[in-house]
């Protein structure tokens, strides 16, 4: 896939927002069926958590974003800034896509857009 700018990049996060917190709701399910004696079910309901977590990862996935993380989840946009390679960065929590980082700093070199 190639990179996105700032503009497609804030749209395709629009429109994962409600995948994203999908993946949030169900990776706490999952935790907590993990663990047992929860109210949510046992291990059918567990792998079927499971099976819709790959799912959602997936799709994510497929739009050219990279996963970087699950618990916190950490989205990355590949892009430029002033010819540099970067990523653009969000962050479980954030609701728009504020931040960024040289690609090859990582989250700790984060900066605001």
């Amino acid at each position: 896939m190639g990179l996105f700018t700032l503009d497609e990049a804030r749209t395709e996060l629009a429109r994962l927002l409600p995948v994203l917190d999908e993946i949030v709701r169900l990776r706490a399910d999952a935790a907590e069926l993990a663990a047992g004696g929860s109210s949510l079910g046992g291990l059918p309901e567990f792998k079927a958590a499971q099976a819709r977590l790959d799912e959602l990862m997936e799709s994510v996935q497929k739009t050219g974003a990279e996963l970087k993380g699950f618990a916190p989840l950490l989205v990355d946009f590949p892009s430029e800034r002033d010819g540099e390679p970067v990523l653009l960065c969000w962050l479980e929590g954030d609701r728009e896509l504020t931040w960024y980082h040289r690609r090859d700093l990582g989250f700790a070199g984060r900066r605001p857009l």
